[in-house]
């Protein structure tokens, strides 16, 4: 009997060794971990970039200018400067015309315009809300990505298309 006790007390003792061994070599290697910063792959949304655009904007045959300092320089990626406020510098790609008036104290939609001043100029029968963008009506101009070069009239009124010509000549080449 008491060989089967000794035999039962070493069988439990290799059992309970052979678990403390697994459990204790378990603990000490390295779990895996998350992937480092430098081995993760990253697509940036933007690239940086130097170029510019110009822009004009007509109020019933008044050309609006942005010679006020509360204009100037208020985003990093995309601004227009006292020198010439109608020239854009573009600093990133990806910024859309809409993006670059979001940073101005004014609001533009496709259908009306509120002006740094509070004045509001929206479709309906004192006249329309037009976009031009290198010459060519373009209504989603809000939507489209600034490029190099690229020249965009905002009229609102009742002009017809001599006066339109006439207001895009206005607007600087970049």
């Amino acid at each position: 009997m008491q060989k089967k006790i000794l035999l039962l007390v070493a069988v439990v003792v290799l059992i309970l060794g052979g678990g403390w061994y697994i459990f204790s070599a378990g603990s000490t290697t390295k779990a895996p971990t998350p992937a480092q910063p430098s081995q993760q792959i990253s697509i940036p949304s933007s690239q940086t970039v130097d170029y510019q655009a110009a822009f004009a904007i007509f109020t019933n045959g008044t050309f609006r200018k942005f010679s006020d300092p509360k204009y100037h320089n208020l985003s990093e990626n995309v601004y227009i400067e006292a020198d010439n406020p109608n020239i854009i510098k573009v600093k990133k790609t990806g910024i859309k015309w809409g993006d670059f008036f979001k940073t101005l104290p004014m609001k533009l939609t496709k259908e009306c315009l509120t002006t740094g001043t509070g004045q509001l100029f929206c479709t309906g029968s004192q006249g329309s809300l037009k976009f031009y963008l290198n010459g060519k009506v373009e209504p989603d101009l809000l939507d489209i990505e600034i490029q190099n070069e690229d020249r965009a009239l905002i009229t609102f009124g009742s002009e017809d298309e001599q006066q339109i010509n006439l207001q895009f000549e206005k607007v600087p080449h970049p």
